[in-house]
């Protein structure tokens, strides 16, 4: 896109001229529901001034019911990101987050942790990353590695750190003579810590597909009066086998163990361990772009009580 060509003809708008041509990416999304309902704004511009600078802005909406309270949050990101012209692989990032959180229909009886952000609230995060990605695809990796350290720092009504480090590998064990079939075993990572006062909202959830199979999202969690209140540690790993079921890479098997945990605080505790080991399939379709459509089945053999299970999971256009 190119928010400055506008058009100089009705011709321009047919023929989809106008607005084209430097590199500028713009989306508007809306998506209601009974669940979630989001509703978002993004530009996002790669060169800024002509330079190795990125643009990045956003406006949003989100309204999520979750099984312990409702959350509404109205904000915006603004962002920049540099990528090192003799290392490009290499890439800085800092944005600033600002959001209006709004907490409803708390669960009775109520955590304190819960009780304490009934109503809105101003939240503001300063988020800054350094990643290094040499993979070769973002959704099936067959090569390369991405390793991110970030640090973020919550002020306003709630003045908290965060530090993540997210790593994951993918080694190529084998593939056919013209480069198709590839076998991948990948292992990952993600570690994050983040400080006593950072509240309930922004604590640590596990469950779903980008974190822990064989749970519901957000299904895993330290709990206090029956309610799954988060933590400030995180520790999940995952292990996965990929390999191709079809001559033409439509359709691939995996196989994966899952495990980790979640902790109110910087501790390990056995009893909370979770492990899930399970196989699952990637359908890749070319009209729906290089993103697949995933389903996986998980049996977690280690659990903590009060763990949401979920053993079969469906996803499209996902990225873990």
């Amino acid at each position: 896109a190119d928010l400055m060509r506008w058009p100089t003809s009705f011709r321009d708008l047919v023929e989809g001229r106008a607005f084209r041509g430097a590199g500028q990416q713009v989306r508007l999304e809306a998506v209601p529901g009974n669940q979630v309902s989001r509703y978002t704004f993004i530009f996002r511009q790669p060169y800024l001034f002509d330079t190795r600078v990125q643009f990045s802005g956003s406006a949003y909406y989100f309204q999520r019911f979750y099984n312990d309270w409702r959350e509404e949050r109205t904000g915006g990101r603004v962002g920049l990101g540099y990528q090192l012209a003799h290392i490009p692989d290499l890439s800085f990032n800092g944005a600033l987050r600002v959001e209006n959180v709004d907490i409803r229909n708390p669960a009775v009886p109520t955590p304190a942790s819960l009780a304490k952000v009934v109503g809105d609230s101003q939240l503001y995060v300063a988020e800054f990353a350094a990643v290094h990605d040499t993979r070769d695809n973002p959704f099936l990796a067959t090569q390369g590695h991405r390793l991110s350290l970030g640090f973020d720092l919550g002020f306003g009504e709630f003045d908290f750190p965060r530090g993540t480090i997210d790593g994951r590998q993918h080694f190529l064990l084998g593939e056919r003579p013209d480069g198709s079939g590839r076998q991948v075993l990948t292992l990952s990572s993600q570690v994050g810590c983040s400080g006593a006062a950072t509240p309930i909202y922004e604590n640590y959830f596990a469950g779903g597909f980008s974190s822990l199979r064989g749970f519901n999202f957000r299904g895993v969690g330290p709990r206090d009066l029956n309610v799954n209140v988060g933590g400030t540690f995180q520790w999940l790993n995952t292990v996965e086998y990929m390999f191709p079921l079809t001559a033409d890479d439509m359709i691939r098997g995996v196989f994966f163990c899952d495990f980790g945990t979640v902790e109110r605080r910087i501790e390990m505790h056995a009893d909370n361990f979770r492990v899930a080991p399970g196989f699952g399939l990637r359908i890749t379709v070319p009209a729906m772009g290089p993103a697949p459509i995933a389903i996986d089945f998980a049996v977690p053999v280690a659990h903590a009580p009060g763990d949401d299970i979920q053993n079969v999971a469906f996803y499209v256009g996902f990225g873990r």
